[in-house]
């Protein structure tokens, strides 16, 4: 039998590192075109373009760490709720159609994030870890 206090911190650090990962491939494409160029974005980058792509490479990478994880995913959070509203809600209502599924998804797990914390594999909990042992010492 599975168990699930024991897998939880574990899972949810897959899923942190992960998403990170997807999070940031998002700020390369928009700044240095790679893997690949976002189809119909100019060059050079609006400045919106370009903030949106710093946050995605710093505050990816942060999440990807685990460190200050809860500031950074809701950092994150916001900025993929600004990107749906600003730039595929007006292309329709359904997320399907204005190609808005990945920012809700986005937004939704840095959200859960900014509450769940880091889980386990991080700098934040190896922080936590230390200051416990300090102050039981």
């Amino acid at each position: 039998m599975i168990d699930f206090e024991t897998w939880s911190p574990r899972v949810l650090a897959a899923v942190r590192i992960i998403t990170a990962l997807l999070f940031i491939e998002h700020g390369l494409m928009k700044l240095l075109a790679f893997p690949a160029a976002i189809p119909g974005v100019p060059t050079p980058l609006p400045s919106i373009l370009l903030v949106a792509a710093v946050i995605e490479l710093l505050g990816g990478a942060l999440i990807v760490l685990g460190l200050f994880t809860r500031a950074a995913a809701f950092i994150c959070s916001g900025e993929m709720a600004v990107a749906y509203f600003m730039f595929h809600a007006p292309q329709g209502f359904w997320p399907a159609v204005n190609q808005g599924e990945p920012a809700i998804l986005f937004c939704l797990v840095f959200l859960y994030l900014a509450f769940a914390g880091a889980g386990a594999w991080s700098i934040d909990d190896l922080r936590s870890t230390s200051r416990s042992n300090l102050a039981r010492a």
